[in-house]
């Protein structure tokens, strides 16, 4: 679940062992719920049956959801299709072949969070969805590659930028990624933008939730009537992938990592 650029929740925190192993706890929690929807995507489902699985699969591995309740927001997960950048609220939507969905996921293990999205293919989408999809997830994985200790977060927005619009995309840049620990949204803000060796030093111990969002289109946004659903400006489709990451003494950790997933970037900067 994605900052606002007007949002501040405190400043920058470095985490204790403990509190990086929580979060640890936590981010398998995710990455497995991600996978268990994942598994279960399908044309005909509804996305309220994706936010139910994903509220048992929470429970049953013994953490709390993230979102449900958080400034109000009314379900478990955050489901967003095809012009739908983030914070889509699950209802009686059915899901057809073609979309692209964005699941966005997050729980607490002992006061410590953990957040993840990835953009998903249902049945078959068109080659540019496609493309979008795999680009995003390549972004994300630039980005994570920069988040380096003695860094700065303006490297990662950067990286993110660079990569994105030398491939004909645009970064949306009023939603950003986020410090996270002791609460969901913490500082630094993270763009998907940005200058390099600008903005709150990278540090180990810190933690944050990289999350570009890439628009085919225009990167201006709307938000719809229920105040939560942002879309595209220009209604074309748009792509979110988002992983909580802890600096290191060297390449940062992914704590909300998938099974068979690799972040070593394979395309450069």
């Amino acid at each position: 679940m994605v900052f606002t650029t007007v949002d501040r929740q405190g400043g920058v925190t470095v985490k204790s062992p403990r509190e990086l192993e929580l979060m640890r706890q936590a981010g398998t929690v995710v990455g497995q719920t991600i996978e268990t929807l994942m598994r279960v995507l399908e044309p005909g489902l509804r996305t309220r049956e994706l936010d139910e699985i994903a509220r048992r699969e929470i429970k049953r591995l013994g953490a709390e959801p993230a979102f449900l309740g958080y400034l109000g927001f009314p379900a478990t997960i955050c489901v967003s299709v095809n012009e739908e950048i983030v914070h889509g609220i699950p209802g009686e939507r059915m899901l057809v072949s073609g979309d692209l969905v964005k699941l966005d996921v997050g729980a607490i293990v002992e006061g410590l969070y953990a957040d993840s999205a990835v953009s998903v293919e249902v049945g078959e989408c068109s080659s540019d969805a496609r493309l979008l999809l795999e680009m995003t997830q390549e972004a994300l994985r630039v980005g994570i590659g920069a988040a380096r200790p003695g860094g700065r977060i303006g490297d990662i927005g950067a990286a993110i930028q660079r990569f994105t619009e030398a491939r004909g995309y645009n970064v949306v840049r009023e939603y950003v990624g986020h410090g996270i620990g002791r609460q969901l949204h913490e500082e630094p803000q993270v763009p998907n933008y940005g200058v390099p060796h600008k903005g709150a030093l990278l540090r180990p111990g810190m933690t944050l939730a990289i999350e570009p969002m890439l628009n085919m289109g225009t990167w201006r946004t709307r938000v719809l009537e229920d105040r939560w659903t942002v879309v595209t400006a220009d209604g074309r489709l748009s792509g979110h992938f988002e992983h909580t990451l802890a600096i290191t003494e060297g390449q940062a950790e992914v704590l909300t990592q998938r099974s068979g997933e690799v972040f070593q970037s394979i395309v450069g900067n």
